[in-house]
């Protein structure tokens, strides 16, 4: 792979990088969000003991779970872009 190569790699990788972790920050946010509302339910739930508030504790709680699915992919591909940016810059320093 040309220096240029490289070059042209790494500005596409930091590119990615500050979205994938500006989607990571606003995914947390949301995440804390959601799970206190997904506890809220609960809470409800066991003091109400009705079927619709039962029902409302489980939607509340698989939007939490997929956030937390999307927020430990958004870490994967973070890691994952960080290992490869890391690998470029030994490449372009060792030439």
């Amino acid at each position: 792979m040309s220096q240029a190569q490289i070059e042209r790699r790494l500005r596409t990788i930091s590119k990615q990088l500050r979205s994938a972790r500006n989607d990571l920050a606003v995914t947390e946010e949301q995440l804390i969000q959601f799970a206190d509302e997904a506890d809220d339910a609960r809470l409800r739930a066991l003091v109400s003991e009705t079927p619709l508030a039962d029902r409302e504790h489980r939607k509340a709680s698989r939007h939490a779970d997929r956030l937390r699915r999307h927020r430990d992919t958004l870490s994967a591909k973070i890691a994952a872009l960080d290992a490869e940016q890391d690998e470029l810059l030994d490449r372009f320093g060792a030439k």
